[in-house]
């Protein structure tokens, strides 16, 4: 599953041909968690609250970066990195 950001300890990634709806991952200290592209909303799994609250920060700020590398993936194309929170 290809890495698209890192950023306070928390690793953020989309799997190739993955389900609908638009989603990625994001994993801190061994907890993972599946977002929404679209709405932000969690889908799957938990974050602790300060690892999420940044998650959504990050994504927010990144949302057509993270559309145009699902888009890519669901190809089975390499999606490109994202820049991390400062």
């Amino acid at each position: 599953m290809p890495e698209l950001c890192r950023f306070y300890g928390i690793i953020i990634r989309m799997y190739f041909m993955d389900h609908n709806p638009p989603h990625f991952h994001a994993e801190y200290q061994g907890q993972r968690a599946e977002f929404d592209i679209r709405t932000l909303e969690l889908i799957a799994g938990a974050l602790p609250g300060r690892a999420h609250a940044l998650v959504l920060e990050w994504a927010s700020l990144h949302r057509a970066e993270l559309l145009a590398n699902w888009n890519r993936a669901v190809e089975g194309e390499l999606p490109s990195p994202i820049d991390p929170l400062p």
